[in-house]
């Protein structure tokens, strides 16, 4: 979790909007055998204390969830994502403060790997290399989101404590772009799957904007509604227009940027602080997200199962 006034203690939770029964709802403890599909959860009980980080990969199926492994060791995890191969490979330590935000290339023809860092650098991976390929520099604050854009290869996305959104290209050490985006520190950005130009920051200051990279001089979108730091944004990848939110205010929020009322739902089932969030993309309605309160839920928005 960033470091800033939101670490302090948990804002009391505002009555619910809309309360959306968990299709599971797993508290993560103990394991159990596997199946698959596997589902791969970051977890922190202790936050920001040492000797806390632990991966868990979780078996989905129609029965719920299950521990199908625990991974510990003794620093703190903030974020995970897949590879096709799930062997254990190499171990990167080259960053030189907590690594925030891992991200493997969307594009065909790519094996490549971003890794953003409280030390204010975002790092180029080839699996293959037992090195870092470049460190993109140019950040003035924490790295809290890389994401590899899905339509152009090479380029990827960074958002930063600075309050700046950049854009990058592996041919060049360079930043091609930057978006002063919010006057807040930005916590998650993504990009649009059906819209090369379009990616969505989430900040501190409680408001979600989109942009379109070839004139960045306004948001071409601004959605409000949480009354604390969005923590985690995504666009689905089914709708063009539709996108979720999460955030510190408990709530997970899906919206759609092209209606005159955005806010399709709002979906309030954890008591603590709502940490993660990510749309499935093999079903156009179904939804993960976990929080502190030490539970994942999976479940189905009543907004993604009308057209959008």
């Amino acid at each position: 979790c960033p470091k800033s006034q939101f670490l302090q203690s948990a804002p009391t939770p505002p009555p619910p909007v809309t309360h959306i029964g968990a299709r599971y709802t797993w508290p993560c403890r103990k394991p159990a055998k596997p199946e698959w599909p596997l589902l791969p959860v970051p977890g922190n009980p202790q936050h920001l204390e040492e000797g806390c980080g632990t991966l868990l990969i979780l078996d989905h199926n129609e029965s719920g969830l299950r521990i199908f492994r625990s991974f510990d060791w003794t620093d703190a995890l903030f974020d995970v994502t897949w590879s096709e191969n799930n062997e254990h490979v190499l171990v990167y330590k080259e960053h030189t403060q907590e690594v925030y935000s891992v991200d493997w290339s969307q594009t065909r023809g790519e094996q490549l790997v971003v890794s953003g860092s409280w030390d204010q650098t975002v790092k180029l991976w080839d699996p293959t290399v037992g090195r870092s390929l470049c460190t993109f520099k140019g950040h003035e604050s924490i790295i809290y989101s890389t994401i590899w854009s899905p339509h152009i290869p090479g380029c990827f996305a960074s958002a930063s404590g600075d309050q700046t959104l950049r854009i990058w290209d592996v041919k060049t050490t360079g930043v091609r772009i930057v978006v002063p985006a919010h006057q807040a520190e930005i916590l998650s950005c993504d990009w649009c799957k059906y819209n090369e130009n379009l990616l969505v920051t989430g900040a501190v200051d409680c408001s979600l904007r989109g942009w379109d990279l070839r004139n960045v001089r306004q948001p071409v979108f601004e959605l409000l509604g949480h009354t604390y730091a969005i923590r985690r944004v995504k666009f689905s990848p089914f709708y063009a227009s539709v996108l979720a939110s999460c955030s510190y205010d408990f709530t997970v929020r899906f919206w759609n940027f092209s209606k005159p009322n955005p806010l399709l739902e709002t979906v309030e089932h954890h008591t603590e602080f709502t940490c993660g969030l990510d749309l499935s993309l093999q079903s156009p309605t179904q939804v993960a997200d976990c929080a502190w309160d030490e539970t994942i839920k999976i479940y189905d928005p009543v907004c993604l199962t009308m057209p959008a």
